[in-house]
């Protein structure tokens, strides 16, 4: 099957239909110019492998000036632009300062028919390199992003974790389309990059998408890329997303949170599994697997009309609930031990293990934020501690998520210090923060206040 899209731009007629004749036999695609003021238009609207560009019009006999000319502005429309100029008042000199300027061969007019189809079969391989050269650039600088963000991996030995992994184990070998629901702090990143490192396009990118973060304006040049001039700031082409991933797996964060009109754009490009850059008719094949996630009540939005109904049917081919952390209680140790193991090694203090009150400290507490919370709770008391085992006062937990007042406390949830962390908070309050007349109440000294203050992180 004849492949290789190919622009001739000359002023001389017979030359563009004998060229024609004789290429079309190789390639798939021969578009002919006589103006070659049209070549930004016609760059526009297509990509093309080579471009065979006469280096005198009209206006110009033999000089080439009007070559270099039409030279430049093709390479500042497309910088990857696979350019052969051809003459029929060549020379050396003029050869050297072609290639110098940007040209990526030379042929002399009349041409040997054999000797212009091996210039073009260089000069498609050519161009085939650097579109591959280019996406392993965006490739590897989207994957450089995505290191900066930490990871480590899946932790859990509950029963709620087991049927997670089995179903990853399950899901990753096939291409469906897997919707992760879950809590924040849950990890449902994780989840979705195991089942990539699991997939059979593991060697492939995984590229995130937080679309949570991404406004209305910016939301299609992220996802579906733009070139140069499409909009104000777009001073380059750039790769979307989508085609970033072309191979790989996208993955798609807080999806839940697109507006209707946004759901709508998402939902064509993953129908028709093409895209088209901003700025550009031309259309772009993209072959991904598809994860996303989201803590939002999708089937209840929508029944409310807030979310696409074909859209979801389109992502959850395959759906994943996480556990979270209160519902997977056994985890709570090893979680805890790994993030200590880590975080002593990165703020080098020597700290080796929890008290077995620590323990159950973290045990009852209901951990609101799941296992990020836990990890940030760890990370700060390995920073705070100056002992080398970790206390339950080592651990200050968001007053927000206690009980209000003592009506709320429950017994078989907090232990004593929670207890009385609760109390002095409450007369604190009272008080309107007034240490003397909460000590009084409390039937405490002002110091003794002060040093429960400073335990509790009051």
């Amino acid at each position: 099957m004849k492949t290789g899209r190919i622009l001739i731009i000359d002023d001389n007629e017979d030359l563009l239909k004998a060229a024609r004749i004789f290429l079309k036999r190789h390639f798939g695609q021969i578009d002919l110019e006589k103006d070659p003021t049209l070549i930004p238009d016609l760059l526009k609207n297509e990509s093309y492998d080579v471009i065979l560009l006469d280096m005198n019009f009209t206006q110009d006999v033999n000089s080439g000036q009007e070559g270099f000319h039409w030279l430049d502005k093709i390479l500042e429309i497309d910088p990857s632009a696979v350019v052969v100029l051809i003459t029929a008042f060549g020379s050396v000199d003029m050869a050297v300062r072609a290639i110098k300027a940007g040209a990526t061969d030379f042929v002399m007019k009349p041409w040997e028919n054999e000797k212009l189809l091996a210039t073009m079969l260089s000069a498609i391989q050519l161009r085939s390199s650097k579109a591959e050269v280019q996406q392993l650039k965006d490739q590897q600088e989207l994957m450089r992003e995505e290191l900066d963000h930490k990871f480590k991996d899946i932790i859990g030995q509950s029963s709620a974790m087991i049927r997670v992994f089995d179903t990853i184990e399950r899901v990753a070998e096939t291409d469906a389309n897997v919707l992760v629901l879950g809590e924040n702090g849950t990890g449902k990143e994780l989840i979705a990059r195991a089942i990539h490192r699991n997939s059979k396009r593991a060697d492939k990118p995984f590229v995130t998408v937080d679309l949570g973060a991404i406004t209305e304006t910016l939301f299609e040049s992220e996802l579906f890329g733009h070139v140069r001039g499409a909009f104000t700031d777009a001073k380059t082409d750039r790769a979307g997303r989508f085609e970033v991933a072309n191979g790989g797996t996208l993955f798609l964060d807080e999806i839940g949170n697109l507006s209707p009109a946004l759901q709508a754009k998402l939902l064509t490009a993953l129908q028709n599994k093409r895209i088209s850059r901003v700025g550009s008719n031309k259309v772009l094949d993209v072959d991904i697997r598809l994860i996303c996630a989201t803590n939002m009540p999708l089937y209840e939005m929508v029944q409310k009309g807030e979310f696409r109904q074909d859209l979801l049917y389109r992502i959850n081919t395959i759906e994943l609930t996480l556990p979270s952390l209160k519902e997977r209680n056994e985890d709570i140790r090893i979680l805890a031990e790994h993030y200590l193991e880590q975080f002593a090694k990165k703020y080098n203090k020597d700290i080796y293990k929890f008290s077995e009150a620590t323990v159950k400290r973290l045990e009852k507490y209901h951990w609101p934020g799941n296992v990020r919370e836990l990890q940030h709770a760890v990370e700060r008391a390995v920073i705070m501690s100056r002992d080398n085992i970790l206390q339950p006062e080592d651990f200050f937990f968001n007053a927000s998520n206690q009980p209000k007042d003592q009506s709320e406390i429950n017994l078989e949830q907090y232990n004593l210090e929670d207890v009385e962390r609760i109390l002095i908070r409450k007369v604190l309050a009272k008080h309107n923060g007034n240490i003397t007349h909460a000590a009084q109440e409390l039937g405490l000294t002002r110091s003794s206040l002060y040093r429960r203050l400073e335990k509790y992180g009051l």
